[in-house]
């Protein structure tokens, strides 16, 4: 899994959801220049629907990559757009509670961490070659979870770079493994 390149809402702090803020020149720049790892070298692509997926493939060259609808980003509903340091000022005491909630954390008329999995782990199980999914940090925060036992409450067990690789082992029911993080 590899996550889109940076985005003008990314960069300003912003929650992005399904909502979707273009790459950044920086980033378009930073991605017509990156090797990927060797190991994905020959790798099937396949990219959520979100522009700045399919741009961030297209960029690593793979112009044509499949589009798949279960690898979009997280839906954050309400507060697509929101900064999280302003819901926290904004919303106290409730924030806290749901966040508290690890898998079941849900943004006002958004999805949770849990949902986003569930529908992940259906693709996954589908997979049946090596495949690069450029995808989102919601999804890959979700994957690497239930890979490593995290309930998403505090900090994670390691920290994901969101500029590098993660590639999972997937079981016959789509349960993933954690083969190496932060590949680059």
């Amino acid at each position: 899994m590899l996550r889109h390149g940076e985005t003008v809402w990314s960069a300003a702090g912003r929650i992005q959801g399904r909502a979707d803020a273009p790459l950044t020149d920086d980033a378009r720049e930073r991605l017509r220049h990156l090797e990927l790892p060797q190991l994905c070298a020959g790798m099937r692509v396949v990219t959520s629907p979100l522009a700045r997926c399919v741009e961030t493939a297209a960029l690593l060259g793979a112009p044509h990559a499949e589009r798949e609808p279960r690898l979009a980003e997280m839906s954050w509903g309400a507060w697509e757009g929101r900064r999280l340091a302003e819901l926290r000022a904004e919303l106290g005491r409730a924030m806290e509670e749901n966040e508290a909630r690890g898998w079941d954390f849900r943004p006002q008329g958004g999805e949770s961490p849990r949902e986003v999995l569930a529908r992940v782990r259906t693709w996954l199980a589908e997979l049946r070659e090596p495949t690069l999914a450029v995808t989102h940090r919601g999804v890959m925060r979700a994957v690497f979870a239930a890979a490593c036992g995290w309930d998403m409450l505090g900090k994670p067990p390691t920290k994901l770079a969101w500029d590098a690789a993660h590639v999972f082992r997937l079981g016959a029911d789509g349960a993933p493994a954690i083969e190496v993080l932060n590949l680059r």
